[in-house]
């Protein structure tokens, strides 16, 4: 089967926070709080909507049973956010820059805008849903000479910050919850990986080029919708960085493509049966030595339970591609119950697992030799929920690919989180009346509609100095602002600037080093020693790399741990005739040829303590002396 026989599909939905002063529905501060003060604990539960139906990925975060333990800070959350005070109105700064995007994809905005509640309960949200209003629809955006449809365009607020998952309880900090969110989903497109990471790139470097959006890890994520051969839409969802896109949209075609395989071995087998008999098989398991099986029964109200799947031999471990089987997509939906994982007739014996107690379960089961079963243990009420859970995803192998929706992992894969929301998630905002868009305000906004990609790129190189190669990278990084910030302040060349943060800081995340400590009060504080002739320019990257690895918390640590503090002009003169001498012998052979090997020499001892084209001044000076 070729790529174009796979009908490959992807859509995206772009989620981009903006740079207000405030939250959506409030006056608090957008910015993140540095720690928080006060907690309170809620349990939430699903309700019905208007037409008396459940959402099904409601219902599934309400069977995990957890209860939801939220953190607040003055300053970046009041009683909207804890869902104690109605919402304010609809913060108009928020609302100007989503009508900007609007007319800068071409789309056609509503006349009346009607807030909408979402309904979320997995904790993200105290209300247990998420306000949002739809903004505009249609249009498109070009991307290497093609129109991309723009489906449409969306104000929201964002959820809370997930700080903890551990048990029965989740945490979540309030300062993230309210702030004003844009969401933009694109109509699905087809290509390589790297074309269709293109679209997300143009998207992002637009919303970028209006000012107007907040920078930095997390401050952008796409949700990427995924299908192959028309089949059921997957949601992956949390994708925040676009090397890992590419790597996502990899897996899922050949995850999907795997399932559809599955699909269409199974249905070539007749007369298989999914649950037609479920056992409890705790007895059987009582005196096992595996370890697994012993640290769930040690648990009180703890069981196993075996689900009989008559046919089905050799289907559980099959694997089209490698890692890619349904043992493993029934592992990953029990997780989320809170449960170690599911063991398999197809896998057994293992895992300290017996072949007599197998053929117990068997037994117990009577399975002939084409059938097999599935058996999961944990907490009665757990197990209950796991069990359906698992017998509704075995019937669905039938179709292939299950809509649902998955999280993204740093790896480039990604992994079950819930099933896909349905048409009974939305209903009316009741605290919050409609408001129309005038003809007269989109007029009014026609001249802050951001300039072409290139034109902001062409104005940064020529205000900078930059080449053009230099002012993509700093435009793209997470540091636009600052870098703007730090030239404004300081008689700093911008060049060195703009590659200290951008090919500096990525070689340095590239071996596997976290650029998020590098808050925007250190980059700032580096410099500002550097502006002050603390230390030399070669120091910059030396402190970066020692806090990235965590071996300093503060500039002043990896200073004094590098041992880079600025030295004078007679102590580099005295360093470096020291390096003179010891080489000599080399000088009275090569003469100036010697130059080259007295540098890297002295380098090595005066990393980070002198600038390097000064030492080479100094150098070359003092050995043409010498030589004459």
């Amino acid at each position: 089967m070729t790529e174009s026989d796979l009908d490959f599909k992807v859509g995206f939905e772009i989620h981009q926070q903006l740079a207000t002063k405030s939250k959506l529905f409030c006056n608090c501060s957008c910015a993140e709080a540095e720690k928080y003060d006060s907690t309170f604990v809620r349990k939430l539960r699903p309700t019905q909507s208007e037409l008396g139906f459940y959402d099904p990925a409601a219902m599934f975060e309400f069977s995990k049973m957890k209860s939801v333990e939220y953190h607040a800070a003055s300053g970046s959350s009041c009683l909207v956010e804890a869902d104690d005070e109605p919402p304010h109105e609809v913060n108009q700064e928020a609302l100007e820059t989503a009508l900007i995007f609007s007319l800068a994809l071409h789309s056609r905005v509503m006349d009346e805008i009607h807030v909408m509640r979402k309904i979320v309960i997995d904790g993200s949200n105290t209300s247990g849903f998420q306000r949002t209003m739809l903004v505009a629809t249609g249009g498109y955006i070009e991307v290497a000479g093609k129109k991309v449809g723009v489906q449409s365009i969306c104000l929201e607020e964002d959820a809370s910050k997930l700080i903890g998952d551990e048990g029965g309880v989740r945490k979540y900090g309030l300062d993230r919850l309210g702030v004003p969110l844009v969401e933009i989903a694109l109509e699905p497109v087809t290509g390589k990986p790297e074309e269709i990471m293109q679209v997300a790139l143009t998207l992002g470097r637009l919303l970028r080029a209006s000012r107007r959006v907040a920078r930095g890890l997390g401050s952008i994520r796409q949700d990427v919708n995924v299908s192959v051969m028309g089949g059921a839409v997957v949601e992956v969802k949390g994708v925040q960085q676009l090397d890992q896109l590419v790597k996502i949209i990899e897996f899922e075609k050949i995850r999907q493509h795997g399932l559809v395989i599955i699909s269409e071995k199974l249905k070539k087998i007749s007369g298989y049966a999914i649950g037609d008999r479920i056992e409890q098989v705790t007895d059987l398991l009582a005196e096992s030595s595996s370890k697994m099986v012993r640290k769930v029964l040690e648990s009180p109200g703890s069981s196993f339970q075996a689900v009989r799947l008559a046919n089905f031999a050799g289907l559980i471990g099959f694997e089209p591609y490698p890692g890619i089987r349904l043992g493993k997509e029934l592992g990953e939906l029990v997780r989320f119950y809170g449960l170690g994982g599911v063991f398999h007739s197809d896998e057994l014996p293992n895992y300290g697992i017996t072949k007599q107690e197998v053929e117990a379960v068997r037994n117990r089961l009577e399975l002939g030799n084409k059938d097999a079963f599935v058996m999961v243990g944990g907490p009665d009420d757990k197990v209950e929920f796991a069990i359906d859970a698992i017998i509704r995803r075995l019937k669905a192998a039938h179709v292939g690919v299950p809509a649902e929706t998955r999280a993204a992992t740093m790896e480039g894969k990604t992994v079950f989180s819930r099933p896909r929301p349905g048409a009974a998630r939305m209903y009316p905002e009741t605290d919050i009346p409609t408001f129309a868009v005038t003809q007269s305000l989109l007029a009014s906004l026609a001249d802050k509609v951001p300039k072409s990609w290139d034109k902001v790129i062409d104005g940064i190189a020529a205000k900078y100095g930059l080449n053009k190669k230099l002012a993509i990278q700093i435009f793209d990084s997470s540091y636009l602002g600052l870098f703007e910030d730090i030239v404004a302040k300081t008689k700093i060349q911008p060049t060195f600037i703009a590659s200290k943060l951008t090919e500096d800081v990525t070689s340095l995340q590239r071996q596997g080093l976290d650029p998020a400590i590098l808050t925007d009060s250190i980059i700032r504080e580096t410099f500002m020693r550097l502006e002050r002739g603390a230390i030399a320019k070669e120091s910059v990257v030396l402190i970066f790399e020692k806090l990235m690895k965590k071996e300093a918390k503060t500039v002043d640590e990896g200073i004094k741990m590098l041992g880079v503090s600025s030295i004078s002009d007679d102590e580099l003169g005295l360093a470096l005739d020291r390096v003179i001498s010891e080489n000599m012998a080399t000088v009275k052979e090569k003469g100036m040829g010697a130059l080259s090997m007295l540098m890297g020499r002295s380098m090595a001892v005066l990393r980070g303590k002198a600038d390097g084209q000064k030492i080479n001044a100094v150098l070359k000076e003092k050995l043409e002396k010498i030589i004459s």
